[in-house]
């Protein structure tokens, strides 16, 4: 049974085809195969056996990636026992990665995909170091069916929320980074001192140190949580000095110094559907997406909150409603986090080679009141039917009762 489904070809026929990587095409097929994109076009030749989707007047598009929250890693906020996305009592936790916390059988994940989110970022949470992200397609039993790409990055935070590991400030902060970084670099030259206790205590424990020792060859790169202007300059100042592969979060006042990510080639992975003023943020407005993708910046669309993620694509139409470009914005959901998050080999396009992650339309995926029709993850054919949904059909057919 399993070997059929895997040999198992699928025609979307008669579809407005949006592959990402070229321009759009009217009247096209994409041809799946094997659960992996076998060819898109508007000559397709479609085998006899094929299984044939119409799709006249519908728009077809790459499964979405967000790039943000703990998927499978929170079920119930308010429970703290459904909850595997942080080392608690631990600022530094460079080694913990999320992989196998992660559960397949997540509610959460099911009501994400059928809204045409097909691949998420699991992110630890809390932290001035969380521990390492990982990719994940939302379809499979066992944490290897799901698992894109692990780790993704090491994850670090400089706000308000974390200026409690640097003694209360947020210069404090940083310096306890600098300290971490610096004693991850000596650790990795003197291990065999560290094994006879030859050398000064550390910063971190000698796991989380050697975690970080991709990061600082730029073989990992470091994803900084940071929304206040100078929050940003300082995790920019940090990559500078260590020569880090830095990609930044939130950056709710990026649009202040769009120009200098822009230079610096620094991705920013960015929630459109923001404008309420904090103390970290007392500058952040709607039009942030669009004024640092017109500065050159590489722009990844987000939700944060993760039962929020079939939301993304509200994201991106909030972020074209300000000024961003709607085949932008498109990228920004799929190529762009792709390429972000090194696998856009694989993923973030219509290209043949590709993984079928595949989302049918019922027009444009960023107007409310769009629908999505069909759903393929590696391939496979996700109902678009939940249980609940079931039962709630069912008891609406059953007689009334007097």
């Amino acid at each position: 049974m399993i070997g059929v489904l895997l040999m198992q070809t699928i025609a979307i026929t008669g579809a407005t085809v949006y592959p990402v990587s070229g321009p759009k095409l009217a009247n096209a097929t994409v041809l799946i195969r094997d659960g992996k994109i076998a060819a898109v076009g508007q000559h397709v030749d479609i085998p006899a056996r094929a299984t044939r989707i119409d799709a006249t007047d519908k728009w077809v598009t790459p499964g979405l990636l967000d790039g943000s929250g703990q998927m499978g890693l929170a079920e119930i906020d308010a429970v703290a026992a459904t909850r595997d996305a942080e080392v608690r009592n631990d600022t530094v936790a460079a080694a913990f990665n999320v992989a196998e916390g992660i559960n397949p059988a997540s509610t959460v994940i099911s009501i994400t995909r059928i809204e045409g989110v097909t691949t998420t970022l699991a992110m630890p949470q809390a932290g001035l170091i969380r521990g390492q992200a990982v990719l994940i397609d939302l379809d499979g039993p066992t944490l290897e069916a799901m698992l894109v790409k692990s780790p993704v990055a090491v994850v670090a935070e400089l706000s308000e929320v974390t200026k409690g590991s640097g003694g209360g400030s947020r210069a404090g902060s940083a310096a306890r980074l600098r300290r971490v970084f610096d004693d991850a670099l000596e650790y990795g030259r003197r291990k065999v001192d560290w094994a006879r206790a030859q050398m000064h205590p550390l910063a971190a424990p000698a796991a989380d140190l050697a975690a970080l020792a991709p990061v600082l060859r730029r073989e990992l790169p470091l994803i900084v949580i940071a929304n206040r202007r100078s929050d940003i300059a300082t995790a920019l100042r940090i990559a500078r000095e260590y020569r880090l592969r830095l990609i930044l979060a939130g950056a709710a006042e990026g649009w202040q110094m769009a120009a200098e990510i822009a230079r610096a080639r620094v991705p920013v992975l960015v929630q459109p559907l923001d404008n309420v003023p904090s103390y970290d943020a007392l500058g952040v407005r709607y039009a942030n997406a669009a004024l640092l993708a017109r500065a050159g910046v590489k722009v990844a669309l987000l939700e944060t909150n993760t039962h929020n993620s079939r939301n993304l694509r509200q994201q991106a139409g909030n972020a074209v409603s300000y000024g961003m470009g709607w085949d932008e914005a498109l990228r920004a959901v799929t190529l762009s986090p792709a390429e972000i998050f090194g696998v856009a080999a694989r993923y973030g396009s219509l290209d043949s080679g590709k993984v079928a992650d595949v989302v049918v339309w019922s027009g444009d995926p960023f107007e409310l009141s769009t629908r999505v029709e069909h759903v393929f993850i590696r391939g496979h054919e996700i109902p678009l039917r939940s249980r609940q949904t079931e039962l709630l059909e069912r008891y609406r057919t059953l007689p009334p009762k007097y």
